[in-house]
């Protein structure tokens, strides 16, 4: 049952939520270059199972699932549902909602990830497999740029803050795009057939007024082994679900109103003040709970649900598992992959991201947003090098099994990135916002 959070403090969850992911990381770094080193790959490369009989949901090819890939291919569709959802949610009535508001956003986001992508390939060897990494740097961890921008209180304009969520929302909306197009592999389409008439089933049964959530999860994960076996990777099963989620009420505002007022006016008031209510005003609550539920949207409170299990459980579990670089050994980390990957997250996205947004601005696509001005647009376009969570996520898609070495530098590469990137940002941003906000 869902009870509405009337008081929550988003900055607060960001930043405790970005703390633990970076501890984590560092977690799996120090666990790697460790005695316990053969114990965490062991860990890694660890067999699952889920049987049915003879049928393992839990296989790939004949072959049951790794707990590294588990969690990749398995875990990160969670993940990636989280994200399509709030790409929905941008797109029905957020800032990605209508041309005026989405113009400076999403050229600024392209700037973005083009510029990344041009350091990087100048930076590598031309035609070598190092080529394959070249979309590492594009994307920016949304969960964790917007922990280091909570670090600066109220003194952070809420223009800033939209314009940097909608920005790595295309910036996600870009990964995606590279992980499907690709990252895939060679496609089995009987499979994808039978996934889509799933998707068809799924978004007629929500315009028929379906609005159970389990009742689309538990298709979700159909659908996952659908896509886990089809050759396109699993993970973008959960953005085109999120897309089938209704985002209709059962009950519309109006109607929610004039309900509550009705359930209201049945609460029986005790003349004498108890602790404990009668079996009478528990019903009446209850009642008052049920309204409030139906007036909330499937999609945003799956959006709602799933967001401490993402912030606090499958990424904490992803950069455990992908964050362990091996600094000694046969683990180089200083090559053409990692530098390119943290210029191209450094530098590549502060240029990309402040020059178009000065482009767009100057040209008179879209006007400065209230609030903002180029210095903090500056201090932004730093934090958008914040590359994480995707930026790992793609550095396996090139790099795992064929290349270790390879990986190894492009982990390095996306924390170093992340990190210097980070610090930039809220030094800059430290310096230029008021110290007071004037209410």
């Amino acid at each position: 049952m869902i009870i509405l959070r009337t008081v929550r403090n988003i900055s607060s969850l960001n930043i405790v939520a970005s703390i633990l992911l970076f501890l984590t990381a560092i977690l799996a770094a120090l666990i790697a270059n460790s005695p316990m080193a053969p114990l965490y790959q062991g860990f890694l490369l660890q067999e699952l199972h889920l049987r049915i009989g003879d049928f393992n949901l839990l296989s790939h090819g004949g072959h049951p699932l790794k707990m590294i890939e588990f969690i990749n291919d398995c875990l990160m569709t969670v993940f990636f549902l989280a994200v399509g959802l709030e790409i929905k949610r941008e797109l029905l009535v957020g800032e990605l909602s209508s041309f005026r508001k989405a113009v400076l956003p999403f050229i600024a986001a392209c700037g973005g990830m083009l510029i990344p992508v041009i350091i990087y390939s100048s930076l590598v060897v031309s035609g070598s497999p190092e080529g394959r990494g070249m979309a590492i740097p594009m994307a920016t961890d949304i969960a964790f740029s917007l922990g280091v921008l909570s670090l600066l209180g109220k003194r952070v304009p809420l223009s800033l803050k939209i314009f940097l969520t909608a920005f790595a929302v295309v910036d996600d909306i870009g990964g995606i795009l590279v992980i499907a197009i690709f990252y895939s592999t060679e496609v089995a389409y009987g499979y994808l057939i039978v996934a889509a008439v799933l998707y068809c089933f799924l978004y007629y049964m929500g315009k028929f007024g379906m609005t159970q959530k389990i009742f689309f999860l538990f298709f979700g994960v159909i659908i996952w082994y659908l896509f886990l076996q089809s050759g396109i990777h699993s993970t973008i099963s959960g953005v085109i679900l999120a897309f089938v989620i209704p985002a209709r009420p059962r009950l519309d505002a109006g109607k929610y109103i004039n309900r509550i007022r009705e359930v209201i006016g049945e609460f029986q008031v005790s003349e004498s003040d108890r602790i404990v209510l009668t079996n009478e005003q528990i019903a009446t609550l209850k009642q008052v709970e049920r309204a409030s539920d139906f007036v909330i949207s499937p999609l945003q409170s799956l959006e709602d649900n799933l967001h401490g299990m993402v912030n606090f459980v499958i990424l904490p579990l992803f950069a455990f598992a992908n964050a362990g670089v091996v600094f000694s050994g046969g683990g180089n980390v200083i090559g053409h992959v990692s530098i390119a990957v943290a210029m191209g997250l450094l530098f590549g996205k502060f240029i990309g991201i402040y020059l178009f947004t000065w482009l767009t601005i100057r040209s008179g696509l879209a006007s400065m947003p209230k609030g903002m001005n180029w210095k903090n647009i500056a201090g932004v376009s730093l934090l958008g090098g914040i590359g994480f969570t995707v930026s790992l996520f793609i550095a396996n898609l090139s790099f795992a099994g064929d290349y270790p070495e390879l990986l190894n530098q492009a982990k390095f590469g996306v924390l170093l990135g992340t990190v210097l990137a980070g610090i930039a940002g809220y030094i800059v941003l430290n310096m230029v916002l008021p110290r007071e906000v004037k209410g």
